[in-house]
């Protein structure tokens, strides 16, 4: 058993240093350099990282799989509630009692982080089977269940079939020299 913890670990820690790797290269590519250094840091804290090493699986987030087994995930909510990129964070309570929650507005430098991290969320979880379609399609998956400012779910739609469509590249050199310029 003290096996796998360590197994565990090492390769939880593999896989989020990754993808934080690879999330700071393409946040580089676009000009976002702070955001690429900080991204996901807190996925090292104590409350993550634990989490991340009892329900790593490797081909889903252990948060997903703590929410599967426990009902909830102290970890996720964590993360949301830290991490500027993620559209949970941005969920609120709208102006007037009636509205419920909504979500805010998301400034464009969150939102094209967004993107990235789902584009390399794909990368990583789905490895040498990975398609330019796969964050589109995880994205269409859940959709219907998001609270998501209507802008900033026009901005990430725009980036998630652009990058569908058009292949990297052009979903990159899109955002760098039009959404971000």
């Amino acid at each position: 058993m003290e096996n796998k913890k360590i197994s565990n670990a090492v390769n939880h820690f593999k896989t989020i240093t990754n993808h934080k790797m690879l999330v700071m290269k393409y946040c580089f590519k676009v000009g976002l350099y702070k955001q690429g250094l900080i991204h996901d840091l807190s996925k090292y804290s104590w409350v993550e990282f634990s989490a991340g090493v009892k329900y790593f699986r490797g081909n889903i987030s252990p948060n997903a799989a703590q929410k599967m087994i426990e009902g909830c995930s102290e970890a996720w909510l964590h993360h949301k509630g830290r991490n500027k990129h993620h559209f949970e964070y941005w969920i609120d309570q709208g102006s007037k009692r009636e509205e419920g929650y909504v979500g805010m507005k998301m400034p464009v430098k969150y939102v094209v982080e967004m993107f990235i991290d789902r584009v390399c969320a794909s990368k990583i979880y789905r490895k040498e089977n990975y398609t330019d379609r796969d964050a589109l399609d995880y994205y269409i998956r859940g959709k219907d269940y998001c609270i998501i400012n209507k802008d900033t779910r026009k901005l990430l739609e725009l980036l998630l079939y652009k990058l569908a469509d058009e292949g990297e590249e052009a979903a990159f050199t899109f955002i760098k020299r039009e959404i971000l310029k």
